[in-house]
């Protein structure tokens, strides 16, 4: 009974660690440096998953070699309805 309970709370800590970690959300992922000029940022940040971009909230690719080098206003969203468009484009002009 012991090694049951313990084998079964052992499982439950273990799924909720890894279902916390799957959940990173795309601010933890962008790298975000205010210019001294003001409202303006360097970002570096993953590009969107490509099968995502349908979604209505896309998920940036954690894996991706390639990271997106962006200077711009400091309220871009990486996963906004600009960079959706911008990610689609360049998907269908590679194809």
């Amino acid at each position: 009974m012991k090694n049951t309970l313990s084998l079964l709370s052992t499982a439950l800590l273990l799924s909720a660690l890894l279902l916390g970690a799957a959940t990173v959300g795309a601010d933890e992922l962008v790298l975000k440096v205010p210019a001294e000029a003001g409202a303006y940022c360097h970002m570096k940040f993953p590009p969107i998953l490509e099968e995502t971009l349908a979604w209505e909230r896309p998920m940036l690719d954690e894996s991706a070699d390639k990271v997106v080098d962006f200077y711009g206003s400091c309220d871009y969203d990486p996963t906004g309805i600009d960079a959706i468009r911008e990610h689609r484009r360049a998907f269908d002009e590679r194809e």
